[in-house]
Protein backbone atom coordinates (compact mmCIF):
# COMPACT_ATOMS: atom_id res chain seq x y z
CA UNK A 1 0.00 0.00 0.00
CA UNK A 2 1.33 3.61 -1.09
CA UNK A 3 0.15 6.78 0.49
CA UNK A 4 0.46 10.66 -0.04
CA UNK A 5 -1.01 13.66 1.38
CA UNK A 6 -2.57 16.36 -0.89
CA UNK A 7 -4.36 19.36 -0.84
CA UNK A 8 -7.88 20.52 -2.78
CA UNK A 9 -6.32 23.23 -4.48
CA UNK A 10 -9.07 24.47 -7.12
CA UNK A 11 -11.53 27.02 -5.98
CA UNK A 12 -14.57 25.11 -6.20
CA UNK A 13 -13.31 22.40 -4.47
CA UNK A 14 -14.24 18.63 -5.39
CA UNK A 15 -17.73 19.20 -6.69
CA UNK A 16 -19.65 17.04 -9.00
CA UNK A 17 -17.58 17.63 -11.95
CA UNK A 18 -14.46 17.06 -10.62
CA UNK A 19 -15.50 13.81 -8.75
CA UNK A 20 -16.51 12.75 -11.93
CA UNK A 21 -12.90 13.01 -13.93
CA UNK A 22 -11.52 11.35 -9.96
CA UNK A 23 -14.04 8.26 -10.36
CA UNK A 24 -12.89 8.66 -13.73
CA UNK A 25 -9.30 8.51 -12.88
CA UNK A 26 -9.45 6.14 -10.06
CA UNK A 27 -11.64 3.40 -12.06
CA UNK A 28 -8.92 3.00 -14.60
CA UNK A 29 -6.44 1.16 -13.02
CA UNK A 30 -7.10 -2.29 -11.01
CA UNK A 31 -6.01 -1.16 -7.70
CA UNK A 32 -8.29 -0.21 -4.49
CA UNK A 33 -7.97 3.58 -4.56
CA UNK A 34 -9.44 5.28 -1.18
CA UNK A 35 -9.45 9.13 -0.02
CA UNK A 36 -9.85 10.25 3.78
CA UNK A 37 -9.93 13.35 5.07
CA UNK A 38 -6.84 14.69 7.52
CA UNK A 39 -8.91 15.37 9.98
CA UNK A 40 -10.80 11.79 9.91
CA UNK A 41 -14.03 13.18 9.49
CA UNK A 42 -14.57 11.42 6.38
CA UNK A 43 -13.42 8.93 4.05
CA UNK A 44 -14.28 7.64 0.28
CA UNK A 45 -13.83 5.24 -2.27
CA UNK A 46 -12.20 6.92 -4.89
CA UNK A 47 -14.01 4.77 -7.72
CA UNK A 48 -17.73 5.46 -6.25
CA UNK A 49 -18.92 9.52 -6.71
CA UNK A 50 -21.11 9.53 -4.21
CA UNK A 51 -18.74 8.14 -1.70
CA UNK A 52 -16.59 11.05 -3.33
CA UNK A 53 -18.78 13.69 -3.16
CA UNK A 54 -19.77 12.61 0.54
CA UNK A 55 -15.92 13.82 1.56
CA UNK A 56 -17.10 17.75 1.10
CA UNK A 57 -13.84 18.79 0.00
CA UNK A 58 -13.78 22.48 0.17
CA UNK A 59 -10.57 23.76 -1.04
CA UNK A 60 -7.79 23.72 1.13
CA UNK A 61 -8.94 20.46 2.44
CA UNK A 62 -6.03 18.00 3.07
CA UNK A 63 -6.70 14.20 2.10
CA UNK A 64 -4.47 11.23 2.46
CA UNK A 65 -4.77 9.55 -0.34
CA UNK A 66 -4.21 5.58 -0.17
CA UNK A 67 -3.80 2.86 -3.08
CA UNK A 68 -3.40 -0.91 -2.79
CA UNK A 69 -3.17 -3.47 -5.68
CA UNK A 70 -0.79 -4.66 -8.57
CA UNK A 71 -0.58 -0.89 -10.28
CA UNK A 72 -0.69 0.76 -6.83
CA UNK A 73 1.83 3.33 -7.56
CA UNK A 74 0.60 4.61 -11.15
CA UNK A 75 -2.64 4.56 -9.47
CA UNK A 76 -1.81 7.13 -6.69
CA UNK A 77 0.15 9.18 -9.12
CA UNK A 78 -2.54 9.58 -11.92
CA UNK A 79 -5.05 10.13 -9.13
CA UNK A 80 -2.83 12.24 -6.99
CA UNK A 81 -1.63 15.21 -10.13
CA UNK A 82 -5.54 15.28 -10.94
CA UNK A 83 -5.90 17.03 -7.32
CA UNK A 84 -2.82 18.73 -7.49
CA UNK A 85 -3.96 19.94 -10.80
CA UNK A 86 -6.72 21.26 -9.95
CA UNK A 87 -9.05 18.29 -11.88
CA UNK A 88 -8.08 20.55 -15.25
CA UNK A 89 -10.04 23.63 -14.22
CA UNK A 90 -8.73 27.00 -15.22
CA UNK A 91 -7.29 28.40 -11.91
CA UNK A 92 -8.83 31.90 -11.33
Amino acid sequence: MVERQISVVNRLGLHARAAARLVRTASAFQSRVRLERADLSASADAKSILSVLMLAASRGTRLRATAEGADEEAALSAVCELIAGGFGETPE
